[in-house]
C-alpha cells in the first residue's frame, strides 16, 4: 500500500482525488486550513515544514493552487502575483522541497488547466500560470527521473464548478473523473506528461 499524500485534498477536486485513492492507498489529506495537515503553498517554509512534518512519501499529488480571472487591463500587479507566488511557485517549490522526501520509483502530479493552450478571455493570469507550472514540470522530470517522475494533469472544466457558476455543468467532465487522471499518473510510468482530461 502506497503512502500518498494530496496537496489540496479538501477541496473540490482533491476530494475526488482522495475518494478515488483511499481504497488502495494510504492517504494523508493537506489541505489550507483543514484536512489532517495544513499547508500554505504560497509558502516554501511552510512547505518545509509539512513535509518534516509528514516525512517520507510514495508519491505527491497537488490540486491546490489560486490564480486570479479577469479581464487583462483590469488585473494589477497584484492579481498576478497570486498566482505566480501560489498556483506556479507553490507548485514548483512542491517539488523543490519534496523531491527530497519522496521515495525512490515514486512521484509528483501537479494541477495545470485546460487555460495554458485553450486561452479564453479573461485568462491571461491564469493561462500564464499553467503554462509556467507545465514547461516547470517537463524540466523537471528531466533531472530528477527516472527514480522520480513528475506529471501535470490538466483538465478542462470541471462539472461541479461549472454548476457553481451557474452554468451548464454537462459541459464539463465530473471531478471523478478528473480524479482517474491522478490515478493513472501515479499507477503508470509516464514521466514529464501533462495528462489531459476532456469531455
Amino acid at each position: 500500500m502506497s503512502r500518498i499524500m494530496v496537496v489540496g485534498g479538501t477541496g473540490l477536486l482533491g476530494s475526488a482525488v482522495v475518494e478515488a485513492l483511499q481504497p488502495d492507498h494510504d492517504v494523508t489529506v493537506v489541505g489550507h486550513s483543514s484536512g489532517e495537515h495544513q499547508v500554505d503553498i504560497a509558502s516554501k517554509s511552510s512547505i518545509q515544514q509539512l513535509f518534516d512534518t509528514v516525512g517520507e512519501v510514495d508519491h505527491v499529488v497537488s490540486a491546490a493552487g489560486e490564480a486570479k480571472f479577469g479581464p487583462l487591463v483590469d488585473l494589477t500587479d497584484d492579481d498576478f502575483e497570486v498566482g505566480l507566488r501560489n498556483k506556479l511557485m507553490g507548485q514548483v517549490n512542491l517539488v523543490r522541497v519534496g523531491h527530497e522526501y519522496i521515495a525512490d520509483g515514486g512521484s509528483i502530479t501537479l494541477t495545470t488547466g485546460v487555460l495554458s493552450r485553450q486561452p479564453m478571455e479573461g485568462s491571461a493570469a491564469i493561462s500564464l500560470v499553467n503554462a509556467g507550472v507545465e514547461g516547470f514540470m517537463r524540466g523537471a522530470a528531466l533531472e530528477l527521473g527516472p527514480d522520480l517522475r513528475v506529471n501535470c494533469v490538466s483538465p478542462g472544466w470541471v462539472a461541479e464548478t461549472l454548476e457553481q457558476m451557474g452554468r451548464d455543468p454537462s459541459d464539463g467532465v465530473p471531478a471523478a473523473d478528473v480524479a482517474k487522471a491522478y490515478v493513472q499518473s501515479l499507477n503508470g510510468s509516464a514521466n514529464g506528461e501533462v495528462i489531459e482530461v476532456f469531455g
